[in-house]
């Protein structure tokens, strides 16, 4: 019987494309304002991918700084798991094409289709793994392309989102208490139109009828996602807390899904944490999906916010409609060096 481990995050990284599109560039293409954009969402740029860029290379560009910071190769990656609903293709899953370009040939990897929320379930994911002793090393990460699957005529999607990726790398760790000390996982399929791309898989296959009909575009229900948003949030930060026997005071970062800074500031205020201790970066990136939590946690790490031993909350919400949140302790030494007893066996699990 295996002796569960902890989990801590070793290395960090983050990907956005160079091209950056302004609320101002935005005023020239579709009927809206600087002003209109930023009081709604606090957007007030995104990173937008160029012809050669995609989910696949996003991936890799951000996974190459977290593997450099965690000082680990491809040939240490036990299981590589990867967020994103913008997939490079519907089949084969782009995970294997992370896989192969980062050379990482021992390694499973999977992908992970749960919305904005993608990147939560894939570090609670992660984490199961190293516990149960099935991985020493898994690189977690979140990607999305969503400006190609945008309708650039509809103010209400094109000025949201944007393009980017954030990857971690998460190794076992003999510090008791480290990892996901609690976590909460939702969906509610009965909202699922709410926040769709209507034609593109097995159930309305791509067709020059779908296209005529704009139905290979995302289409999104804003009234209905802000409201079930700002419940979700706070409801699922609040329920992390109590079942880890923890307060907001406990909290040194929180680091929300950057879908609206409204939102955000919302979901801080109920659960109680002041705005100093947020990561927010909404303004500059947009909404990048399963991208977004990775990323900010990144650039917050750089930042030197994320400190030995600090107690992360992870919360996000998306299409689905899904929900996550987790509370992540880093540990506050070095991880453990010694090999898993059962090192291999997620190999022979997801072959």
């Amino acid at each position: 019987m295996n002796t569960l481990r902890t989990s801590t995050i070793t290395g960090w990284g983050h990907y956005a494309p160079e091209r950056v599109l302004t609320n101002a560039d935005l005023e020239k293409i579709v009927d809206t304002s600087d002003e209109w954009i930023q009081s709604r969402s606090g957007i007030r740029e995104r990173h937008i991918v160029g012809p050669d860029e995609h989910t696949s290379t996003m991936s890799v560009a951000a996974a190459r700084q977290a593997m450099e910071r965690a000082g680990v190769t491809a040939d240490d990656l036990d299981l590589i798991l990867v967020a994103t609903s913008t997939p490079d293709y519907l089949t084969p899953p782009v995970s294997s094409q992370v896989q192969d370009l980062l050379g990482a040939h021992r390694a499973g990897a999977m992908a992970l289709v749960v919305g904005c929320t993608g990147f939560v379930y894939a570090v609670v994911s992660a984490h199961q793994f190293i516990a149960a002793g099935a991985a020493r090393t898994v690189l977690v990460v979140g990607a999305e392309t969503i400006s190609r699957n945008l309708d650039w005529t509809d103010r209400t999607t094109c000025v949201l989102f944007g393009d980017g990726a954030g990857a971690i790398v998460m190794q076992a760790s003999d510090e008791p208490g480290a990892g996901v000390q609690s976590f909460v996982l939702g969906s509610d399929g009965s909202g699922a139109e709410h926040l769709i791309q209507p034609s593109g898989g097995t159930r309305t296959p791509p067709s020059a009828d779908t296209i005529a009909a704009g139905d290979n575009y995302l289409r999104m229900n804003g009234r209905e996602v802000f409201k079930f948003a700002t419940t979700k949030m706070s409801e699922s930060l609040v329920q992390v807390m109590d079942e880890a026997g923890i307060t907001a005071d406990d909290i040194d970062l929180f680091v929300p899904h950057q879908a609206n800074a409204r939102i955000i500031e919302y979901a801080a205020k109920k659960g109680g944490i002041p705005m100093e201790k947020v990561v927010m970066n909404v303004d500059r990136y947009g909404n990048t999906s399963a991208a977004s939590i990775p990323i900010a946690l990144s650039e917050a790490f750089e930042a030197g916010r994320v400190k030995p031993g600090a107690t992360l909350a992870l919360v996000g919400f998306g299409a689905g409609l899904t929900w996550a949140a987790c509370l992540f302790q880093l540990a506050a030494e070095p991880v453990a060096t010694e090999t898993p007893q059962n090192a291999g066996a997620v190999e022979g699990w997801i072959a």
